[in-house]
């Protein structure tokens, strides 16, 4: 490989053009014959680089609104199951003097200020691994340059730390600043909403699964969170699949090497953010049905039967939104790069999918769900009606 410095480098296109062999001129009659000479303009080059690093970057912009819509179900999440210990500071914040509005500002402060530190340690570990996908490609020289983090760059990223805070936590602040003052104080569990369908349906269940269905429909909201949250984490594995099948079939090595760094990146924090988000699910699930639970317990469940329905009320979720994640995958990255034809992953990998999905749900699930399931009954009736 030789590097020609021409006088005119605007004219390297038709400097290659004059001296490459004709795409039909053959190649060499014996095997000992070097192959022809062959000129490679700099803007070919160029624009090969350039579609490289826009590849890298629809990658990351891809995953990074995949990773902001998980967040989103995360907080919200986590921030409802602190709003159910806060009630009774809510109560006392109203019944010192302070309005709703002041209520809810003070809510939604404190997960402001994680955002904020949330922030900064996210810049400051972009800022490391940065190396990791900007180093310079085959054929170029040199290298990508010192890594820097412009205002532009801060003020971004912490616009999107605070939009994705305020978003999951304006909702539930607001309801909890709207509680009435004597039923804040008063904290008491609230009595879950009958639906006949339901109970006839549930009725003739195993009890794991009548536990956990019933859970389910108590908290419809969270169950559309847990939904949303796994149908995006499997659109996202799915996409990257894809994405990874199209590589293997029509790039060179290097493009594929520095475009699968990009895909394991997103993937593996995709699955870490919805392996959080399960736990904090089913942490908040068991909170909030550890009246229930105890009752059931008391009327003859055994403690394995009630971690079986908690973490059923987790897969039952998980089994729909993987569903929805594979079409929702082939639909994201036929719509990230319209303009090539989709690479169907292999068979068997989107068949386990959803088997997959299902088997890492409920082993995430399974330890929250039996350290609440162990608590002792009578301790629990007795703190719920003191």
């Amino acid at each position: 490989m030789l590097n020609l410095n021409l006088a005119d480098p605007a004219a390297a296109p038709a400097f290659v053009a004059g001296r490459n062999p004709p795409p039909d001129a053959p190649s060499g009659t014996r095997a000992s014959e070097p192959p022809p000479t062959t000129l490679q303009a700099w803007q070919d080059i160029r624009e090969a680089s350039a579609n490289l690093v826009k590849n890298q970057r629809r990658g990351l912009m891809t995953g990074s609104w995949l990773l902001a819509l998980l967040a989103v179900a995360s907080v919200a999440v986590l921030v409802g199951g602190r709003m159910a210990d806060q009630i009774r500071r809510v109560g006392l914040l109203k019944a010192v003097g302070g309005t709703p509005r002041l209520v809810a500002a003070v809510l939604l402060a404190e997960y402001v200020v994680v955002a904020l530190l949330a922030a900064a340690a996210g810049l400051a570990v972009g800022w490391l691994i940065a190396p990791l996908i900007t180093e310079a490609s085959a054929g170029l020289l040199g290298s990508a340059g010192a890594r820097t983090v412009t205002l532009s760059t801060v003020g971004l990223v912490t616009a999107v730390a605070l939009g994705v805070a305020v978003a999951a936590t304006f909702v539930p602040a607001v309801r909890a600043a709207r509680t009435s003052t004597v039923l804040a104080l008063a904290d008491s569990a609230r009595a879950p909403r009958r639906t006949a369908w339901l109970i006839a349906i549930s009725a003739r269940l195993p009890v794991s699964l009548l536990l956990g269905l019933r859970m389910v429909a108590r908290r419809p909201r969270r169950t559309a969170l847990g939904v949303a949250s796994i149908a995006i984490t499997v659109s996202g594995l799915v996409a990257a699949l894809a994405a990874h099948a199209d590589i293997v079939d029509g790039s060179n090595a290097a493009r594929a090497d520095r475009l699968n760094q990009v895909l394991l990146v997103i993937t593996i924090t995709l699955v870490i953010l919805a392996a959080v988000n399960a736990i904090f699910i089913t942490w908040a699930t068991a909170l909030d049905a550890k009246r229930s639970s105890a009752l059931a317990r008391a009327l003859g469940a055994t403690p394995q039967q009630v971690s079986a329905g908690l973490s059923a009320a987790q897969v039952l979720p998980a089994l729909a939104g993987a569903i929805l994640g594979i079409p929702g995958g082939l639909a994201l990255i036929a719509a990230v790069d319209p303009d090539s034809t989709t690479t169907m992953p292999p068979l068997w990998q989107l068949l386990a999918v959803v088997p997959g999905t299902i088997l890492v749900v409920a082993g995430l699930t399974a330890i929250p769900a039996r350290i609440s399931a162990r608590r002792p009954v009578a301790e629990i009736l007795q703190s719920e009606l003191a």
